[in-house]
């Protein structure tokens, strides 16, 4: 089994956790919404645009890009070094609930709070 399939099967453990089809990929979902997939060998999760940002900075990540821009609360992450997968495991955990806990409502008002600075 796959490092990523493995971490995949932890999460799908978790309530309101499934898999989806989009981007051309599997994904996991949390609640209908997607929190990370497999994309090239490389793990892609959603994150607050500040720890992206904090990612690509130390190297850890690149900015992902979809349909030719960089999607600001993404990343993409090559494969862990360590056998166990503790970054990718800690990313997906993190991004799990990154996902669960934003409302449309807050997404709504973090987007107007965008547009208008």
């Amino acid at each position: 089994m796959s490092q990523y399939a493995a971490l995949a099967a932890e999460q799908l453990r978790y309530p309101d956790v499934s898999v989806g089809r989009a981007l051309s990929n599997d994904v996991l979902m949390v609640r209908g919404k997607i929190f990370g997939f497999l994309k090239d060998d490389r793990l892609v999760v959603k994150l607050p645009a500040p720890r992206i940002t904090g990612l690509v900075e130390a190297g850890a990540a690149t900015p992902f890009r979809s349909g030719g821009r960089i999607m600001k609360e993404w990343a993409a992450v090559a494969a862990p070094t360590a056998p166990d997968g503790e970054l990718w495991r800690t990313l997906l955990d993190d991004a799990r609930l990154y996902v669960a806990s934003a409302t449309p409502a807050l997404r709504r008002r973090n987007r107007q709070k965008g547009a208008n600075e």
